[in-house]
């Protein structure tokens, strides 16, 4: 299923790499069978030294560790690790994508300096971290292979967990000690505050303008960030590296404009700072992480014998790419798979205009025809018709990539929707779609526009998102009033919709965009 050609380019040798590195084998058992790993738990500042040791199983703790006979802990020493790496935005990405590249790491060199702490900002993500601390910060990764295959492994890379909101100061301690070097991203494309269409630092988030008020302990992403850099400045103490993994085109320029415009609000000195001393590097991210159902985590006691509270599912396919600018060092992720390139821009709209773009294009018109999953969607002859046309529109738009065939990157697209394995819910694909359009399918339609050609099916992607939100009075996005209130008059009037929804800018008075989508509008009249 690799999309890149073998052996022209060190692109390609790297990729095929990615690829074999996804299918390692289980790790070695370090414990006997009804014995699980205790290891320390994070103290306020850092992990703390402690001894490790191996302990006989309680039964009535079953759900405490994934740990199980056929599936044992990481093979290489836990203890006395240093935060290196502190990550907000602790979800599902994540702990499929980076924490499982630093566990393969780790299994080949010390990485005791480069311990993953994890972070929750949100008030509602609580279980994460009872769960995490419950398992002694391990979990299990399991790939689901298109022929049914289920691969588990224990991921043993995150050394500790903080729910923010119940302690924002430990939070900040930690990203303000000299022993945290990088600070990485996933708070999606909203969470950084940057109008995709004008670049200007536009913040709807509740908890970033309560931030930018004051008054209060930090909230969001950029607060942490702003007030951890500031007191780090003031200590002397070089600033951290700030790794955005979230899917927007200059993911690392976006997080410097936004981090730096809200500091600036704050504290101009301090944002002049981060300005000239703080890296920002971009970075290309990709693997298929669906949702964890509690079926699956059902099934995996049923295959496996394996009792995780919180499990992760993903698909063995995985790729990171990213511009080599770490001040204060970063660990060797080149010996996992990892490509580290002087400019990861062109790397970045392949994927994000062909493939979550195209989740977008299959997303909504999936879910209207009723189906629930991607790979049902991707099925339909009709709708996998619409995908591949798409593709077919998106790859002129994209800048050459020596050594990689765009074609054989969407054929590989295809091929990763139609895989059975990962039920992956359409829903997950339509939540904070505004975002997602803005940033994956309205730079496709920009440009094939600007070349003077139809951009038919993008279009199409845009007029089922509308039809979509009509049928969702409990809307997941943070436009979610504005939108339904545009998407009230949507037959009568088509324009309402794209001037009201906020996110169209000049493509909303473009009469050439206004009738492709009123055209597209009547096609898919229910």
């Amino acid at each position: 299923m690799a999309a890149l050609r073998p052996a022209t380019s060190d692109v390609n040798q790297v990729s095929l790499r990615v690829l074999k590195s996804s299918l390692a084998s289980l790790h070695l058992p370090m414990c006997g069978p009804g014995r699980i790993w205790e290891d320390s738990h994070l103290k306020g500042v850092g992990v703390a030294s402690s001894t490790c040791r191996c302990r006989a199983a309680d039964p009535r703790n079953a759900m405490r560790s994934p740990m199980s006979p056929g599936l044992a802990p990481p093979t290489y020493r836990r203890t006395g690790r240093r935060a290196g790496i502190v990550h907000l935005g602790f979800g599902g990405f994540h702990r499929a994508h980076q924490a499982a590249y630093l566990d393969d790491l780790a299994h080949l060199e010390d990485l005791s300096d480069w311990a993953i702490v994890g972070a929750e900002l949100r008030d509602d993500q609580r279980r994460m971290h009872e769960v995490m601390g419950a398992q002694e910060h391990l979990y299990t990764l399991v790939l689901k292979h298109p022929d049914g295959t289920w691969q588990p492994r224990t991921i043993g890379s995150v050394a500790g967990h903080l729910h923010a909101p119940d302690d924002p100061e430990a939070l900040l301690r930690l990203l303000a000690a000299p022993t945290t070097r990088i600070v990485t991203l996933t708070i999606t494309e909203g969470g950084y505050g940057i109008d995709p269409a004008t670049n200007d630092f536009d913040p709807s988030d509740p908890d970033m303008r309560a931030d930018l008020a004051g008054g209060g302990p930090p909230r969001s992403a950029l607060g942490f960030l702003a007030v951890a850099l500031a007191r780090r400045r003031v200590a002397r103490i070089a600033p951290f590296t700030v790794l955005s993994c979230d899917n927007i085109q200059g993911n690392g320029d976006t997080a410097r404009s936004a981090l730096t415009a809200f500091a600036a609000v704050r504290d101009p000195e301090s944002a002049a700072w981060i300005e000239a001393n703080v890296a920002f590097p971009n970075a290309m991210v990709d693997r298929i992480t669906p949702t964890t159902s509690e079926a699956d985590r059902l099934e995996l006691i049923t295959r496996f014998g394996i009792r995780d509270r919180w499990p992760v599912f993903a698909e063995p396919f995985r790729q990171w790419i990213i511009e080599d600018h770490f001040p204060t060092g970063r660990p060797g992720l080149e010996r996992v798979g990892v490509q580290f390139v002087p400019d990861v821009r062109p790397y970045e709209q392949m994927k994000l205009r062909l493939l979550n773009a195209g989740h977008q294009v299959i997303a909504y018109s999936g879910v209207l025809a009723g189906y629930r999953f991607v790979h049902e969607a991707a099925a339909d002859p009709e709708l996998a018709g619409q995908l591949s046309r798409y593709l077919d529109e998106a790859i002129p738009t994209i800048e050459p990539l020596p050594g990689i065939d765009l074609d054989d990157y969407a054929r590989t697209i295809l091929e990763r929707f139609a895989n059975p394995e990962l039920a992956d819910t359409l829903e997950r694909i339509c939540a904070f779609g505004s975002d997602r359009i803005q940033t994956f399918v309205l730079p496709v339609i920009r440009a094939r526009l600007d070349d003077g050609v139809a951009a038919t099916e993008a279009i199409a992607a845009v007029a089922a998102w509308a039809r979509y939100i009509r049928t969702r009075p409990d809307l997941v996005d943070r436009r979610r009033d504005d939108l339904l209130r545009a998407a009230a008059g949507l037959d009568d009037d088509p324009s309402r919709f794209l001037s009201t929804a906020g996110i169209f800018d000049e493509l909303a008075v473009d009469p050439r965009f206004l009738a492709a989508f009123a055209d597209a509008l009547n096609r898919s009249r229910p």
